[in-house]
Formats: structure tokens, sequence, C-alpha cells
């Protein structure tokens, strides 16, 4: 048989590589100031685009998709071609993905930090960034099914099943989940509303989880773990049984993430049984994985590769056991909105994702540049550094967890809550923030650690260049072993037909649990008195979604008597119908704003954004200045945000639209005839009156400055029907 000579593309490898150590040392940065802003909250005070809110979104996408997702793609090309013997079928399609993915990057770090939003987790990016990531991410699909169909090696290998199911499954889900209404080039509204645009994004969100943060890096598993010990794949029959049955089950758990809610019942207890039922396959991969080491754990004290990948999937069995506990509902009751979720999140994201990426590149760069690594110890000093920042990021925050939701329920005798002020259940915390940023320190320096000694590595080897290789062509497969081969091992040479089954698989539970729900109308009973907001409250929430307000409020009431005593009336499904997008949140850093409305006047408004330790003694929250510049707030295209938000259903009428900038201008008007009620700020305006007017400046009535419609929408919220009022 002929044999065929070819290369390697090992450049597209150094790129995405080199492209995931730079961004991943950028968004750990960020995150580990991020940590230090709950320690200082003033610590960018007045730099709008250096605020909390802002820089969360640009720390949860640099880490995902340009830390992790850069080492996905350098991990799967250099993988995929050996277990193909194919060099990439197009380097033209190799450069456009790998240039297209890091202006996807940057386009994120420019518009995120100016508040270009679309507040949806994990999709943030507004709807031109979509287009260009759904062009990227559809390059590197062909690409790599171009590859496989030209392949040398006929067997489709366990890697490969899971590289394939990850091109499919966010394919599905990053196009449904960012169906968006243009607003303008930066801005856009979700197609879904409320309680459907919730669990949309959870069934995006949680898979985003799974089929960016799991089962690509599971396919490197498969891959780089067997390589590294030199011993094969403890069981490829339970490889069989982990891939299918986990893109079965984990696409219908998203629901979890919504328990409690104004969510329906029955989407709900669907999401709890899938959930649960995710543990065998989640435990068969990571019991794959580690029994792969049987007979080669004396090599796991000599390299550091395997040290990284034996914590890494271990990280993975203690994340996929966790998450299915955090379904059930009585231990969700405890964990939902507190720093626990951080926990569990930030398992998976350093030990699994981070520590697995880690070990790829250790082993990976010394290869490709023909050298051994510059140093062991140094890798070894990573690893334990990186191992200790882990738990003491992690553990702090799971008794944070557990404190916050004690003292959140904790009752006096008489009934009353015994904590009632919100801000002492984050004071209390406080130690626990302290130790959250000094192991986030830890882990940041052993990631630098492995900066040097890459570049050290990298200095003494040679120039990483196309790597010769060959292999006889692909044969025909003989008539005789067709008849004599099992279902699973014919699927295992036939890619179309893997893929379109794996397209099948993935499509069941969504389609099952998001169809009812947007066509069912009985899932969403409407509520007579709920109108859609005034231009004002538009403009407001617009200004709400653009600050990152939701990271740290959320705006969902649950049917708990805490939780009825401290916000008041339970969320109903009905009242969330004209929010495009849903803002319920994931996490309490600040109270539920559900039914702030009205509890406190506008002056209260005005000062806690200005100055919020002013109207709350210790409270961790930023002030957000810039929203009180003598500076006029943009109104020109409210017009055509309400004519959008008429295409999405919402019942504005054309005499409503015409009059918009009327109505904004009485309610705007009439609050700052309501600050006028406190002489501290007759007082400041008038100063502040004088000022402009000897810098030769106009000055801009507060009635026309962005403050005035951030607090037109907090007081709208929960006032729309009548609910028991809440402690103040």
């Amino acid at each position: 048989m002929e044999v065929q000579q070819f290369y390697y593309d090992n450049k597209i490898v150094k790129n995405f590589l080199y492209a995931s150590i730079l961004f991943g040392a950028i968004g750990m940065l960020v995150g580990l100031l991020l940590a230090v802003m709950f320690l200082f909250p003033n610590l960018t005070d007045g730099i709008p685009w250096l605020s909390y809110g802002r820089l969360r979104p640009l720390h949860t996408n640099a880490v995902i998709f340009a830390f992790v997702g850069n080492a996905i793609f350098g991990g799967i090309y250099y993988s995929l071609q050996r277990l193909l013997k194919a060099r990439m079928y197009s380097d033209v399609l190799s450069k456009i993905h790998f240039w297209g993915w890091q202006t996807v990057i940057i386009c994120a770090v420019i518009t995120l930090p100016l508040g270009f939003t679309s507040s949806k987790e994990y999709a943030e990016l507004e709807w031109p960034i979509d287009i260009l990531i759904a062009i990227t991410w559809v390059v590197f699909g062909i690409n790599m099914i171009m590859t496989i169909l030209r392949r040398r090696e006929r067997h489709l290998y366990v890697a490969i099943w899971f590289y394939i199911a990850t091109f499919v499954t966010v394919t599905v889900l990053h196009v449904f989940n960012s169906l968006e209404w243009p607003v303008h080039i930066l801005k856009s509204y979700s197609v879904y509303a409320g309680v459907q645009d919730a669990l949309v994004q959870w069934w995006y969100g949680h898979n985003a989880v799974a089929f960016i943060l799991t089962t690509p890096f599971l396919g490197l598993m498969y891959y780089y773990l067997p390589k590294a010990a030199n011993r094969p794949i403890y069981s490829y029959r339970l490889s069989i049984i982990h891939f299918w049955s986990l893109i079965f089950l984990y696409i219908w758990a998203g629901p979890h993430h919504l328990l409690y809610s104004a969510l329906p019942e029955w989407a709900q207890n669907l999401g709890v049984v899938f959930s649960v039922m995710l543990i065998a396959p989640s435990w068969g991969g990571m019991i794959n994985g580690l029994l792969t080491l049987r007979g080669a754990w004396d090599k796991v004290r000599e390299e550091p590769v395997l040290k990284f990948f034996v914590v890494a999937i271990t990280g993975y069995g203690m994340a996929t056991f966790e998450g299915p506990m955090l379904s059930l509902k009585n231990v969700n009751a405890i964990a939902h909105f507190t720093d626990w979720i951080v926990a569990h999140v930030h398992v998976g994201a350093l030990a699994w994702n981070g520590f697995m990426t880690f070990g790829m590149v250790y082993w990976l760069i010394p290869r490709m540049t023909k050298t051994t690594l510059y140093s062991k110890t140094l890798a070894n000093f990573h690893f334990w550094i990186g191992t200790l920042g882990i738990i003491l990021y992690t553990i702090p925050l799971y008794v944070a967890g557990f404190n916050q939701h004690l003292m959140w329920k904790d009752f006096n005798p008489d009934g009353t809550l015994k904590y009632g002020n919100f801000l002492e259940t984050v004071t209390a915390i406080m130690p626990m923030y302290w130790m959250r940023a000094i192991g986030g320190t830890l882990y940041l320096i052993g990631l630098l650690t492995l900066v040097y000694n890459i570049y050290r590595t990298v200095r003494k080897g040679e120039s990483i260049v196309d790597e010769l290789a060959e292999a006889p062509a692909l044969a025909r497969i003989s008539p005789k072993r067709i008849g004599a081969e099992g279902f699973h091992s014919w699927l295992e040479r036939k890619p179309i037909q893997l893929t379109l089954l794996a397209t099948i698989v993935i499509l069941i539970g969504g389609i099952v649990q998001i169809v009812p729900t947007i066509v069912v109308k009985s899932n969403i009973p409407t509520i007579s008195s709920v109108k859609p907001y005034s231009p004002l409250e538009l403009q407001g929430r617009d200004l709400y979604i653009r600050e990152g307000c939701v990271g740290c409020h959320s705006q969902q009431i649950r049917p708990f008597r805490s939780e009825v005593e401290r916000y008041g009336e339970y969320s109903k499904s009905g009242e969330y119908v004209y929010d495009h997008p849903f803002l319920f949140g994931s996490r309490r850093t600040g109270p539920d704003l559900m039914r702030i409305g009205g509890k406190y006047s506008d002056n209260w408004h005005f000062n806690h954004m200005y100055d919020p330790q002013s109207t709350s003694p210790n409270s961790i929250m930023p002030a957000y200045k810039w929203m009180f510049a003598n500076k006029q707030m943009d109104h020109s295209d409210i017009e055509t945000k309400m004519r959008v938000m008429v295409k999405l259903g919402v019942p504005y009428t054309d005499e409503e639209i015409a009059n918009a900038r009327v109505h904004m201008k009485a309610q705007a008007e009439q609050i700052e005839k309501n600050l006028e009620n406190d002489p501290d700020f007759v007082k400041s305006y008038e100063e502040s009156k004088k000022t402009a007017a000897l810098r030769g400046e106009e000055f801009v009535p507060m009635s026309e400055r962005e403050i005035t419609a951030l607090i037109a929408y907090l007081q709208r919220l929960g006032t729309d029907i009548k609910v028991k009022t809440a402690e103040k």
C-alpha cells in the first residue's frame, strides 16, 4: 500500500496556545481586580469602564472564550490531525478561524467595559459580534468536518466524537439564544421575554458549561491523558456509554438554574430529574480517566503534567457531583443566589479547565519545540501554588454561602427577621472575600510561572514548524468485515451519520422543554394590571443593563417565608411578559429589587447611587457618579426602541411612541421636583449651577441626566400588582 507523506500544521496550534496563555493572564488579572473590589468598592471610583458591573462580564468572557476557548482549539488542532493522520483541510480556514476568534475577543474587550451588553450570562456580546462568533465557529466546523472526510485513519477515536458534539451543540445553542432584534449597531433586545427568555438563556447557559467547558475537554482528556501516561484508555466501552448518555442528558438540565422561580413547575421538575441522572455519565468519564493511570501512578509523582491532569479530573468529578446535588430543590434553596455557586463554578473553571489547559501546554510546547521543559521544578511549583490557590479560593466561599443562607432565613422568636438589614449578611462574610482574593492571587502567580517557564522552553528549543508525517491512504473496507461489525463500530467510521445522530440526540431535550413554554400560552399566565414600561423607565432599564446591575441584584423573589418577609410577595410569571431581556439575576451581593418600587424615596435612590455608603454604611456597592454628570442623556433612539418592542409584542400605541419624549420630560421633571424636597439636594444643585456658569458650560437640568431615568425604572419595579408591603 502506498505511503503518503504530509505535514501536520503545528503553527496554528502554537498560535492558539499562545493566545490562550496571554488572554488567560489578562482574564484572571481582571478577575483578581474584581475580587479586590469587594474589599475596596471605590477602588476605581468615577471610572465607568472600570466599574464592577462592566468588568464582571469581561472577566467571564475572557476566561471562557479567550483562555479556555483558545486552549480548546489549540488542543483540537493538534490531536485531530494525528488521530486522522491528515493535515487540516485548509490552512486558510485555520487562519480565518484563529484571527476571527481573536477579533471576537478584542471586540469583547472594547464593548463590554463601554457598557454594550445584552446582559445574558455568558452571552453578553451584542448582535454584530454574535454574527462574527457564528461565522468563525462555522469556519472551524467546516475545517474539522472536511479534515475528517479526508482522513487516512478509518476509525474515529472517542475524542473526535466529543469534538463533533461540541461543534454541533454550540452552533444550535448560540444561534437560538442570540436571536435578537437590533435597535442599532450596538443595541438589541432579545426576541424572548421574561420567563421564556430565562428558560432559553439557561438552556444555553447550562449547556455552554456542558459543551464549551466540558465535552471538548473530555475529548482532550481522552487524547492527552493516555499520551502523557503512555497507557491506553481504561475502557473503550465505558467511553461509548459516557459519550451518548452525557450529550443526551446534559441538554435537559438547564431549568435547574430556575428552581422556585416563575418558570412552570413541569419544566423545573424535568430539569431536576435529568440533572440528577447526569451524575452517572459524568462520573463514568472521571472514572475512565483516573483508571487509565492504573500502573502509572509512579509517573504522577515525577511528571507535573500528570499531576495537573489528575487534579483536573478530580475537580471535574467534584463539580459534576455537586451540580446534580445542587439541582435538588432542598439543596438549591440553600445555595442559589449565594457564594456557594461562585465556589462551585470555580472548582470547575480553575481545576478542570485551568489545570487541564496547563497540563496540555506543558506537554505540547516541548514536543513542538523539540526540547524538554525548561524547569520541572517551576512546573511543580505552579502545580502546588495553583492547587493551594484553588483551595483558598473555593473553601471560604462555600463557608460564605452557608453563612448567607443561614442569616437570610434566620427569624427572631417574634417572627421578625433576625438580620432584617441585608448588609449585615454582607459584612459577616468579608473575611471570606479576603481569603478568596488571596487564593486568586496564588492561582495567578502560578499562571505567571507557566508564562516564564514556557518562554524559556521556547527560547532553548527549535522554532515551531510544520511536522513531517507519513501514513498509507485510506483503503476500502472489506465487505466481509462490514458484515461482522456491530452498529457502533460501523458508526465510528461514518462521520456524517455520527454527526446527524449526535444532532438528533442533543435537540430532543431543548425541543421538549422550550417549544411548549413558548407556544402554550397557559404556561405564562398574564396579569391585566401589568403594563409596559414608560419611555423613561425603558431608558432607565437599559442603563441598569449597561451598568451590569444584574450581576449583583436579582429580580426574582422565591416563595419562601424569609424572602416574602424581606422583599415582598413572591414573583409571578405574568409580571415579566414585557421584559426583553429577563433580569432574574443569579447572585445576591445586594438585595433583591423585584419590589423596590416605592419602598424608598427618589432622594434615597439619588444619594444611594452617588454615594452608597451615605445611605447604607459598610455597603460594598460602588458609586455611579458618571450618571450624575452635567451631560444630557441621549434620547435620540427612544422611538426606535419602542417600535422594536412593538415588533416583539409589547403593546405600545402609535400615539405613545409619537409622544414618547413629551412623556419622558413630564415624568423626569416630576422626579426632579421630588428631589427638591431635600434641602441638601437643593443646595448642591444651586452650587453646581454656579460652577457650570463659571466654567462657561451649559447647565443640564437633573431631569435630563441619566440618574433620573434609572430612578424612574427602580421606582417602577414591582408596582404593577397589589402586594404585601415589605419591611423597610
